[in-house]
């Protein structure tokens, strides 16, 4: 069917039922980001392939709302689908709801499925819809009935890390985790949340393209750890592995039955945010649930010093990878022959070459002149560009190792680079050092970072729609919390120990977009009569294109910190190059004054 075809589908269902708006997330049972091909759903209902976005559907009218990364990628994917693009003013947020209030009338039935929709989420919509006299609907799954080939669950084979790659074993988090219970009082912990559980229970799969989790559920009390799993992804091994931990082995469908059978006057833990909704209703009405984030975020978010010497030489064997991917492009882009599709498949191969690799941390995007405009591009067959010796190439990519998540960004100059480009690509640079040599108390938040960050933009009137970073996982997750560097007042501070992004941009819309990211670690600084402060450790190494720099906009700082940076990246790298290739990137890593 066509996403035309598929919406008078969904409405035919909504009318039969009595639905008056039909509300479709992009998440699963365990509120990810990103999805197994199973669950899908609002790809599979509209067209729209990115990974943020909500669907509201009426009898007469079907919008899909969504935020700025995605605003000219929704514009073309939508066209003559039959949903509308609405344009999100706040990342994340729910407006749909509020859409929706004020369109339908007292009486009106909304309706959604419980299980693609977290806690949080879920009671907020009710609440704005309530307010209003609607009737909520919380157990319509529309899409199942409709969607004759729908993908099955994932089958691929989950395996267990030895504690000398994590650093710890799944017994001394269990026992971490259970006093944190404790201390909050509470006998039962359920956790939905897939890196959550791969980080507990040192576990990992390939459920999810570019994340290496399974689909799991886990249930944990005082004494005991069950652990909800297809038991066909565990080899004898694995599953003796895990008992020995005091981990029991359940199947993935079980989960439900065993919140169900909760004592009536259990007190469960639950993350709201990473729980979806119809799994918490089945949690007996008289138990005290005591909602807030899973204890294993932060724990996870801080790494230890097994995964921080991983990752240290991690980002190396990734830095290897990329200075020979750009130096194959540099020498090959004068035959006309490559494309945005078939330099991210070159990368890849760069780093499949380094030992421990194990796939990309998300899809390359390669955004060559106006397609690095749109922040998360993904070349298809009818966008691929070739490129040509003239204009900007951004190239954000990331590799998942067995011992550490890479995730880095650079813009090249592919010639003919004009002064308006330069002048935007210094003072995204200009604003990546800035965050990256912030010295700041501790106990600060990231929403300070990446005020810290946008300052050398604001003060040239320019901005970016997206965060400044994001948390990285230990070969987990490429996106994750609970700390972010954005604008929002989020309450978690940075630690020591976090691995966090630091990557402004700046996107002029039909022409190119700049992005430069690296990774860097959070450590202590110094202790003063004004209390304790910290600073970065910068992780990535890769060259910085010094092409493209306009010097007068760059104080000597920046200057001394970018040749310092430099010489550190040919100081890490060269030991694993030809000499061809360190002739190469010691020209681009030379100093400039």
């Amino acid at each position: 069917m066509t996403p035309n075809e598929k919406l008078a589908a969904i409405r035919g269902l909504m009318k039969a039922q009595g639905i008056d708006a039909y509300i479709i997330p992009s998440s699963d049972p365990h509120i990810s980001e990103y999805l197994p091909e199973h669950y899908k759903c609002m790809a599979w209902a509209s067209g729209f392939t990115g990974s943020a976005g909500t669907l509201a559907i009426t009898s007469a009218f079907a919008g899909l709302w969504t935020d700025s990364r995605y605003f000219v990628q929704a514009s073309e994917q939508l066209a003559g689908s039959g949903y509308e693009l609405m344009r999100l003013k706040v990342q994340h947020a729910p407006e749909y709801a509020d859409w929706l209030a004020g369109h339908l009338p007292a009486g009106a039935v909304v309706a959604f499925d419980g299980m693609l929709t977290s806690v949080s989420l879920a009671k907020t919509v009710q609440d704005k819809l309530l307010s209003g006299g609607m009737e909520v609907r919380s157990n319509m799954d529309l899409l199942t009935p409709l969607w004759a080939d729908r993908p099955a669950l994932p089958s691929a084979p989950a395996y267990l890390l030895d504690a000398a790659i994590t650093g710890e074993s799944t017994s001394a988090k269990l026992q971490r985790l259970r006093d944190e219970m404790e201390r909050h009082r509470v006998g039962t912990h359920f956790i939905s949340s897939l890196d959550d559980i791969a980080w507990l229970f040192n576990i990992r799969g390939s459920d999810v393209a570019c994340n290496p989790v399974v689909l799991a559920f886990a249930l944990v009390t005082a004494d005991t750890a069950t652990l909800f799993v297809d038991g066909r992804k565990l080899t004898d091994t694995d599953r003796a592995s895990l008992a020995a931990s005091g981990v029991a082995v359940d199947d993935y469908g079980h989960a439900a039955d065993a919140l169900r059978g909760l004592s009536k006057d259990s007190v469960m833990l639950l993350d709201p945010r990473r729980t979806c909704f119809a799994l918490y209703n089945m949690i007996p009405a008289t138990a005290f649930v005591v909602e807030q984030t899973n204890p294993t975020t932060r724990f996870k978010a801080v790494k230890n010093d097994v995964e921080i010497a991983h990752t240290r030489q991690t980002m190396i064997k990734d830095g290897v990878a990329l200075t020979k991917f750009f130096k194959w492009l540099e020498e090959a882009i004068d035959g006309g022959s490559i494309t945005e599709i078939s330099l991210a498949e070159q990368l890849r191969q760069f780093r499949a070459e380094q030992d421990g690799f194990v796939g990309e941390s998300f899809d390359t995007i390669a955004g060559y002149k106006a397609h690095g405009a749109l922040p998360h591009y993904k070349a298809t067959p009818a966008s691929d560009s070739v490129l040509r010796p003239d204009g900007l190439l951004l190239v954000d990519s990331g590799g998942q190792y067995r011992t550490g998540t890479t995730d880095i960004t650079r813009v090249i100059s592919l010639g003919n680079i004009t002064a308006a480009e330069r002048a935007d690509y210094t003072l995204v640079l200009k604003g990546m050092i800035e965050g990256s040599t912030a010295v700041f108390p501790a106990g600060v938040r990231g929403y300070q970072i990446d005020a810290i960050t946008r300052k050398p933009l604001w003060d040239h009137l320019r901005n970016y729609g997206h965060g400044t970073g994001h948390g990285v996982g230990f070969f987990l997750n490429v996106h994750e919390g609970p700390h972010t560097f954005n604008g929002a007042a989020i309450d978690v501070p940075v630690e020591r120990g976090m691995i966090t992004s630091i990557e402004p941009g700046l996107y002029r819309e039909g022409s190119y977009g700049i992005r430069i990211e690296n990774l860097v670690l959070s450590v202590d600084h110094t202790d003063t009569a004004f209390g304790s402060f910290m600073a970065f450790e910068t992780l990535s190494y890769c060259y910085i294109d010094t092409r493209l720099i306009d010097r007068s906009l760059l104080d000597a700082k920046h200057i001394d910190w970018l040749n310092a940076y430099h010489k550190t990246v040919y100081e890490k790298l060269a030991p694993y190059l030809d000499q061809e290739t360190r002739h190469w990137l010691a020209g681009k890593t030379a100093a400039i004054s």
